[in-house]
Formats: C-alpha cells, structure tokens, sequence
C-alpha cells in the first residue's frame, strides 16, 4: 500500500468518525481509535494521540453549528468543563504507565456501556420547573427549539451528581482519547434529565476543551504524528461539519440505534485484541 493510498483510507475513515460522533455527541475518537490500531497496527498511544487532535477538530466543526442554532446549552457545558479538565489531566498521566492491552479492554467495556445506555428508554426531562441549588445559582435552565422552529423550556436537575460523573469522564478522556462523550450524555441526560439533542450537543461543546488539556501530556511524550494527526483532522471536520446539518432535524431514536450497533462490533474487537496482546 502506498502512502497517498493509506492517507486517502484513513482520510475516508475519519470522515465516517466525524460523522458519528457530530451525530451522537461521543466525539470521532470512538471510531478512529479501533481503525488506526485494528485495521493499520498503529500502536495504541499514537491511535490515541491522533483522536486527541481530532476530538478537538471534531468539537470545533459541529459546536459552532450547534450553538449558532441554539440547541447547545453554553452555561452548563462551561460549568462542567472544569470538572472534566482535571479529570483528563490525570488520565492523560496514567495512560503514559498503563499497559496498551489493559487501555484497549477499558476502552471496549466503555464501548459496550455506551451500547447498553442506547437501549435504555429515555428519562422525560423536565419541563418548566423552577430551578434549584446550583441550578439556580448558575442559571442552568435554559431552551432548545424543535424542528418547527418552537422553544422547548426544560429544567436541570442533579448538578452535583452531574459534575461528578463529568470528572469520571474526564478520566477516561484522557486515558483514552475519545473524548468520553458517552459518559458526558449520560451525566447530562440521565442525571441531569436534559433533553437528548441537547445532550449531545453540550457534549461536542466540552470535548474540545478536554482533549486539549489532555493532548499537552500526549505531545510531550511524542504521541502524536503529524503525518497520522493531518488527514484524521482534515477528515473528522468534514464528517462533522456534515453530521451536524443533519442532527438538528434527525430523529433521536434512530441516531441511539445506528451508534448502539457501531460502537458493539468495534467494543467485541478492542477486548478481543486487548485480550489476547494484539495491541
């Protein structure tokens, strides 16, 4: 294989990641890590390294577009940054000590809780409530319009259980580099009973900053490849530039289906490759 061969591969690759996570909120770290490090052998950290950058670009393509139509909720996604910066800090510092077969079975059980929670039935949020606690000191609460055009109200709840899980999250992202975008939804939509879309798009608001706080350590340890990092980034823009035209007016269930049965098959191939010492 050439290397304008192998570029162009990963180029279309990243852009497919880039899509799913501006679709999903989990960032396109969750597919460019098994693609680098299954089909093309890049060592893990490196695979890593390379979804730092590209979570960062993945973030920056679609939270533009999100904020500008209003969907993304900038005061939380502020607020629970910094619980998620510290958090990837520190996982950034482990994942330099930890062995590549351990991160790779983490990795694929992360994928796997992200399946699970896809299939469970959504909490309602909470509608036109008053705010509360942190909430209210914060002025969480906030609005989204639907496909028509009309402002949907809902209410934040759980600040503190939130902000914990966001830490948790900030781990993982760091240790890694796929943004913890699974985690993030979660905290937000099942904790924090938000509603879905604006979930995700809170999400893509935060990754960028907690890949970056995390790509200091993995650029000083010379985890990152420029001749990997340029046609990932390049890809993952496209993919999420074009992922997030299409969100504002796709249908939840749908987007919870297609990430659930990716995100499964590439789980089942990280623990088997982390198990038996491929990675």
């Amino acid at each position: 294989m050439t290397i304008l061969t192998f570029t162009l591969i990963i180029f279309l690759g990243s852009m497919l990641a880039g899509f799913l996570g501006s679709l999903t909120g989990l960032g396109g770290g969750i597919v460019i890590i098994p693609m680098l490090s299954l089909l093309f052998g890049v060592d893990i950290r490196y695979a890593i390294g390379t979804s730092i950058v590209a979570v960062i670009a993945t973030s920056s393509g679609a939270a533009a577009a999100y904020v500008k139509e209003g969907i993304t909720n900038i005061r939380l996604g502020m607020f629970l940054e910094i619980a998620t910066t510290i958090g990837a800090i520190v996982g950034a510092f482990l994942a330099v000590y930890a062995p590549t077969h351990l991160i790779a079975i983490i990795f694929g059980g992360i994928l796997i809780f992200s399946a699970v929670l896809s299939f469970q039935k959504k909490v309602h949020f909470i509608k036109n409530e008053p705010a509360t606690g942190w909430a209210k000191a914060l002025k969480l609460n906030s609005n989204y319009p639907d496909i028509n055009g009309n402002k949907i109200d809902y209410s934040v709840k759980n600040v503190g259980g939130g902000f914990a899980m966001m830490w948790v999250a900030g781990i993982l992202s760091g240790l890694l580099g796929i943004g913890s975008g699974a985690l993030k939804v979660l905290a937000m939509d099942n904790i924090m009973k938000i509603p879905f879309k604006v979930s995700t798009t809170t999400s893509n608001f935060m990754i960028g900053v907690t890949a970056a706080a995390s790509a200091v350590v993995y650029f000083q340890r010379g985890y990152i490849d420029p001749g990997l990092c340029l046609p990932v980034t390049l890809g993952v823009l496209i993919g999420a530039f074009f992922g997030s035209r299409i969100l504002t007016r796709a249908q939840t269930k749908g987007l919870r289906i297609v990430f659930a049965i990716v995100i499964t098959i590439l789980a089942i191939e990280m623990i088997y490759n982390g198990a038996t010492h491929r990675l």
